[in-house]
């Protein structure tokens, strides 16, 4: 890489030569001024890189000289140091560590590489239970981070080019870490000493403005409690170039009455009469999409149960219904007229003899 290409002079060209070049491209490339593009941040930091070595006399004659850059002979700072002085101690409190040397190095670093993608967002939509088996759409407003519509999102707007006051037109800034001394090039102005744009009024600076949206989200049908659905792109915007974060719906259903959903089956429990139990028969059960024809056989016990198949919930990842099970449970009749009650007792006479005949009968046959 020849430094006298990348800032487009000639090798003879003097300081303000070198100066001027350097102010011309950094303002087309800074990364400010292209936010998000690779490309010409890789470009602004060879022209500063070029810049830092051909305005500094030692540095651009031992380029010269050599051809190289000074950290193909060693490693070089990125930062210049003045005002070194190791005669003297410090200790205690005002004594430099290697965090506070070099903490400005990391810090810069570290900003420079965390343009993140936008922070997710979370929201909530309460389901009835048939309204979470059958899906559809609902509105839902969410209030976000979105680019600024003044700026567009770059955090400032053209100007006519005044001086920087961060730096105060020097294009450098200096710092004191005990007896060492650091500058580096202005982060405000990106080392040139001018500025050609001002912080955006519209969001002051920071590139993004909160906005309330309505969206409208598709709801798929059976989806269960605590599912989540998730809206790319729908979150707070993202900064410098960097893509939004998405939007993640949490979806809250509602407890029935009557169904109790495990997994895409829907449990039911139903009452039977005695004699319906006993004699079997055809009764109607509810199910989630209306009404199920159920054959009792005879001599159902309480609590047995029976599956109607595929009456339950259509699954969003196999796309096949479950299951109605239908548990069964036994009601006894109230005894209100002597007639009730004289057919109960003639019923639990001959259905004890029967009993106790089966009982005696398998006893006898074990004991022979």
């Amino acid at each position: 890489m020849d430094f006298y290409i990348v800032l487009g002079i000639e090798r003879g060209a003097s300081l303000n030569d070198i100066k001027r070049a350097y102010k011309r491209l950094a303002r087309r490339f800074h990364p400010d001024i292209n936010p998000g593009d690779r490309r010409a941040a890789q470009q602004f930091r060879q022209i500063a890189e070029a810049y830092e070595t051909l305005s500094d006399p030692d540095r651009r004659r031992r380029y010269d000289s050599t051809g190289t850059t000074p950290s193909a002979d060693g490693p070089e700072p990125t930062f210049g140091f003045e005002g070194f002085d190791f005669s003297i101690s410090v200790s205690g409190t005002e004594a430099s560590t290697f965090g506070d040397l070099f903490g400005d190095v990391f810090q810069q670093r570290s900003s420079s590489a965390g343009a993140e993608r936008g922070v997710d967002l979370h929201a909530q939509i309460d389901l009835g239970f048939e309204e979470a088996l059958a899906g559809g759409q609902r509105s839902v407003t969410v209030t976000r981070q979105e680019h600024c519509r003044v700026c567009r999102g770059a955090g400032h707007l053209h100007g006519p080019e005044v001086r920087c006051t961060h730096c105060h037109g020097t294009g450098v800034v200096k710092s004191a870490r005990g007896h060492m001394v650091f500058s580096r090039p202005c982060t405000t102005c990106g080392g040139i000493g001018t500025l050609q744009w001002n912080h955006c009024p519209g969001c002051g600076g920071q590139q993004v403005e909160m906005r309330a949206e309505a969206l409208t989200i598709g709801i798929p049908p059976g989806l269960a409690d605590g599912a989540r659905i998730r809206i790319p792109g729908k979150g707070h915007a993202g900064r410098n170039g960097t893509p939004a974060g998405d939007l993640y719906i949490t979806i809250r259903v509602a407890a029935h009455p009557l169904f109790r959903r495990e997994g895409d089956d829907v449990h039911l429990t139903v009452p039977i009469a005695v004699h319906e139990a006993a004699l079997g028969a055809k009764i109607d059960v509810p199910a989630p999409d209306g009404i199920a024809r159920l054959r009792v056989p005879p001599g159902t016990q309480s609590g047995q149960r029976f599956r109607v198949r595929e009456r339950g919930v259509l699954s969003p990842q196999t796309r096949r219904r479950g299951d109605l099970v239908v548990e069964m449970r036994l009601v006894l009749p109230r005894v209100l007229d002597e007639r009730s009650k004289e057919l109960l007792r003639e019923f639990g006479r001959i259905n004890m003899q029967n009993e106790r005949a089966s009982m005696l009968g398998d006893r006898g046959q074990s004991e022979s």
